[in-house]
């Protein structure tokens, strides 16, 4: 397994749990880097972004995330939250990680970044308002595909299980078919996901897992390149609506040639891991092995959603509402969109979260929401009905005194109509 983000980790929400390996990904594979703290805060923090800390491996990550998940809260971003993300994209299409000067054209040596691309792609055709943005980001990862139909986390880079998921998730989004997936060198998006499945041959625990991709010809289970590869190949994003249909249940054998079967198996498997670890993912971040993956349990969450197991997907997210709090405010912006976006794909209220209002600590982290749709926190709504009784006392007083009360009345009867 080459050393990249998403190889140690995810895009880096396991170095969260240590900042030593936060620095070793960092220098391993700085494109890819997502939702962990830098080492240190930025020292001036351009308008507009999301987050604290130094956005060099992760503004275009965290920053989009943050807008999908404002977008299923009903929330509308700021406009100089929106425009910091377009700000940020090459002119060819493509994002990178962070762009300090966004005037300054991308050259040879910006690292263009599948990741980061898809996930600025899936931000702006949810918010809405910049289809030649999100156009060009479309064409740009569908250039960047390999001959094995799959994509690495930068172009020319060896497919991985992981980036070409989310770039499924990005096509997806902007209204690619599953059956109209671009293919190239005869190979699909999920000829390259399936080539990644540990099938029938492997030891029994493994099967139906997923490696990140071959290391000396052999493929290594990696639960968080399983839940990716779960979401990519029943041709999901980031987002995931409740509800949704089942993966199709298939033998071994068939699963190894059928995406949406390998999609159920790997379901299997993730489950009967989080069982056995008292229903969650364990870190493999190196020095971190006996620290829970809050980020990539909830990822799972949400694959198992995409997967049609609502019910497999319920002890897990009660996992979350307990133990992912404290995680999210060390974390940042985009772990706080993980958890509302698992929210979101299991019907569960992400304004009451284990008794956190998820979506106003999201919005805390960035410029004020440009406006929210019934976005009221639950203390928000206590403060507002305290405020409206002792308001229509008030002038309920008023109107006795001034021997006016007919209004009241008046006002009764309307609303019995």
């Amino acid at each position: 397994m080459a050393i990249t983000a998403r190889s140690l980790a995810a895009p880096a929400r396991r170095c969260a749990a240590a900042l030593a390996a936060a620095v070793l990904c960092a220098a391993a594979a700085p494109a890819a880097f997502a939702d962990a703290p830098s080492p240190g805060a930025s020292p001036k923090l351009p308008k507009g972004l999301y987050g604290s800390t130094d956005p060099k491996w992760d503004g275009v990550w965290r920053q989009s995330l943050a807008l999908l998940a404002q977008d299923t809260t009903g929330v509308r971003p700021a406009d100089e939250a929106v425009d910091w993300l377009v700000g940020q994209q090459c002119a060819d299409g493509a994002f990178t990680a962070y762009r300090a000067d966004p005037k300054q054209a991308c050259d040879a040596k910006t690292m263009r970044d599948t990741n980061q691309t898809s996930a600025a792609v899936q931000a702006l055709a949810a918010v809405g308002g910049h289809s030649d943005a999100v156009r060009k980001g479309v064409d740009w990862l569908r250039s960047a595909q390999n001959d094995d139909g799959g994509w690495g986390s930068t172009a020319g880079a060896p497919s991985d299980a992981n980036s070409t998921s989310v770039v499924i998730g990005a096509l997806a989004a902007t209204g690619t078919k599953t059956s109209a997936m671009p293919e190239k060198g005869g190979k699909s998006p999920y000829d390259a996901l399936l080539s990644f499945r540990l099938g029938c041959d492997a030891k029994k625990a493994d099967r139906g897992a997923f490696a990140f991709q071959p290391k000396d010809g052999r493929l290594d289970a990696n639960d968080d390149a399983t839940a990716a590869a779960v979401t990519g190949a029943m041709g999901k994003g980031f987002v995931v609506e409740p509800g949704g249909p089942a993966a199709k249940k298939t033998s071994c054998e068939k699963a190894a040639e059928d995406a949406q079967g390998a999609a159920d198996s790997g379901a299997d498997r993730l489950v009967s891991v989080m069982d056995a670890h008292g229903h969650h993912l364990m870190s493999a971040m190196p020095g971190a092995e006996d620290q829970p993956d809050v980020g990539n349990t909830a990822d799972t969450v949400v694959a198992l959603a995409a997967a049609g197991r609502p019910d497999d997907a319920k002890k897990p997210l009660e996992w979350l509402r307990a133990h992912s709090v404290a995680w999210a405010k060390q974390s940042g912006p985009a772990a706080y969109a993980q958890l509302i976006l698992a929210a979101h794909a299991t019907g569960a209220d992400p304004r009451d979260f284990g008794g956190t209002d998820l979506v106003a600590k999201l919005n805390a982290t960035g410029p004020k929401p440009a406006a929210q749709q019934n976005a009221q926190s639950q203390e928000d709504k206590k403060q507002d009905d305290g405020s409206i009784s002792v308001w229509w006392v008030v002038l309920v007083g008023l109107a006795v005194g001034a021997g006016i009360g007919f209004l009241l009345s008046g006002r009764r009867k309307q609303n019995q109509l």
